[in-house]
């Protein structure tokens, strides 16, 4: 087979730059992190204005706290999910047990059981679903009423400091 050298353009893209950087980073195999500074001063080779690095800082730890709300958020349905599948267990194991006394077979509880699980398992669809318009809008209510919480937390944590003084 014939090693024919690849052909290099005299000019790339942004997103080519770009993704060829990455690349290159990831090729690097390095574990350590590099400081704040550092990261400046890879900006300053690059040619990159201090105010274009400082905006792409800050978007970058807005997007991480996005990120890590998302996941707090997905953690909250998952575990809200897992009481539901154990109340489920819970309740229905009782009421087939009184059914199973009761009349000796599975009759009325095998009702209760299916329409609880198609409702279970529907619940269960949407907690481990992360992409979507209604995921969307639960995580900007999730989010939302946590903000509430947290500034009604703060205000009544000023006011009982106000009141011991």
């Amino acid at each position: 087979m014939l090693d024919i050298p690849p052909q290099y353009p005299e000019s790339y893209s942004q997103e080519d730059i770009q993704q060829i950087l990455q690349l290159a980073i990831a090729r690097q195999h390095t574990d350590e992190e590099l400081t704040r500074e550092q990261l400046w001063e890879i900006a300053a080779e690059l040619d990159i204005s201090s105010s274009t690095i400082q905006a792409a800082e800050r978007d970058w730890l807005k997007q991480e706290a996005i990120n890590h709300q998302r996941l707090a958020f997905d953690i909250y349905r998952r575990q809200n999910f897992k009481q539901k599948v154990t109340k489920y267990a819970i309740v229905n194991t009782f009421l087939v047990a009184l059914n199973l006394i009761a009349v000796g077979t599975l009759s009325w509880s095998l009702y209760i059981l299916l329409f609880w699980g198609l409702g279970l398992a529907l619940n269960g669809w949407k907690a481990y679903q992360s992409k979507g318009e209604a995921y969307e809008r639960a995580f900007q209510r999730w989010s939302f009423q946590n903000e509430v919480k947290q500034t009604v937390a703060t205000v009544w944590t000023r006011l009982q400091k106000a009141w011991q003084i």
